[in-house]
């Protein structure tokens, strides 16, 4: 009997302009050049619901939603990139790369705002149910990483626009991550975009064995 294939999930996460989107799309490369296939995604997005629910909270005036509601959002665009993007991948064999997940409102909703974790653990516990093989969180310096994210202008800047302190406070967030959770490697950002591949390379290898 063939075995089914068993697909991968990778997740990047860290602080706005620490070079994730650069890194998920190096890994991506790397690994079709193995001849794997790759699903590059993104969240809040990765689907065409999800992609429009991104718009709404990441897009106009911040203050139009409660930090409830902005929650339940994230989560129903999470719900449907699983169902649409994520699941279909891996059940087909394919990795997918995200570029972001689940730890990002872990980190902007509910450590932020830490009255309201335990709704975001809950909902992800109902709603999603999922977690990456891996997680490559890159550690930035937060004043680098805040000016890179404001020159993007990218029109998407509400969490830039709250300032150094906020990125400062998730940076320690995402390093305690880190240390809390097995399926974490942290990545020093700092270096060139081929030096931080290449740690990211080495994570990988060294976390999922032989599959990379």
């Amino acid at each position: 009997m063939t075995q089914a294939p068993t697909g991968r999930f990778i997740s990047f996460e860290g602080i706005d302009g620490s070079g994730k989107s650069t890194q998920a799309r190096l890994l991506a490369e790397a690994l079709r050049g193995q001849g794997r296939e790759v699903v590059l995604t993104r969240e809040p997005g990765g689907s065409p619901g999800a992609e429009e629910i991104r718009r709404l909270v990441l897009e106009g005036d911040p203050g139009r939603w409660s930090p409830e509601t902005e929650i339940l959002l994230f989560t129903a665009a999470r719900r449907d990139h699983l169902e649409r993007t994520i699941r279909p991948a891996l059940t087909r064999g394919a990795v997918v790369i995200s570029d972001r997940f689940a730890d990002s409102t872990r980190m902007y909703q509910g450590s932020f705002r830490a009255n309201l974790r335990p709704l975001v653990d809950e909902l992800h516990r109902l709603m999603i149910g999922v977690e990456p093989d891996l997680t490559l969180i890159l550690d930035a310096d937060p004043s680098s990483s805040l000016s890179r994210g404001l020159a993007r202008q990218s029109g998407e800047d509400r969490f830039e626009n709250m300032g150094l302190a906020m990125q400062e406070a998730l940076r320690e967030g995402f390093r305690a991550l880190a240390a809390a959770e097995p399926r974490c490697a942290l990545i020093d950002a700092a270096g060139t975009p081929e030096a931080v591949a290449a740690r990211i390379a080495a994570a990988v290898q060294a976390r999922l064995g032989a599959w990379a």
